[in-house]
Order: C-alpha cells, then sequence, then structure tokens
C-alpha cells in the first residue's frame, strides 16, 4: 500500500512541478511538486525496506503412516539473516 501511495505522490509531483503552467502568488505550485515527488520517492523507498523485512512463513504437512494422524508444523524464517 505505501509502495503504491509513493507512486502516486511522485506522479502528482511530477504533475505540479512539469505540467501546470499556473502562476499563483501566494504558492509556487513547481516547489510544490518537487516536495512532493521527494516525499514519494522517500515512501516507497520506506515502503519497499518494510517489505523486504516482512517475514516469510512456511507451512508443513506431514502424514503419519501408522496412525494416519496429520501433523502440520509451521516454521519462520527471517529473510533479513
Amino acid at each position: 500500500m505505501s509502495i503504491g501511495f509513493g507512486i502516486f505522490l511522485f506522479a502528482v509531483g511530477a504533475i505540479f512541478a512539469f505540467a501546470v503552467n499556473v502562476s499563483l502568488d501566494w504558492i509556487e505550485l513547481s516547489t510544490v511538486g518537487y516536495i512532493l515527488m521527494v516525499a514519494g520517492a522517500v515512501t516507497v523507498i520506506i515502503g519497499g525496506a518494510l517489505m523486504a523485512r516482512r517475514r516469510s512463513s512456511t507451512h508443513e504437512t506431514t502424514v503419519d503412516p501408522a496412525s494416519g494422524a496429520r501433523t502440520t508444523r509451521r516454521s519462520t524464517t527471517d529473510p533479513v539473516e
């Protein structure tokens, strides 16, 4: 979700910085666009770091041949290691 929001911020910032040709006395839209582009890039970087840090889990189901009982074992690994 944060990566998509970062891309959205970057796109809106690029529109303000490069495509909008309106001059207002009280605000500079190109500066706002550059600020939004930087905020979008930072959001994408933080979102990517948090996504890479997320743990992955696997489930392994085994069946005992003698009794027919199923056993599910869950293991969690940390990809940072």
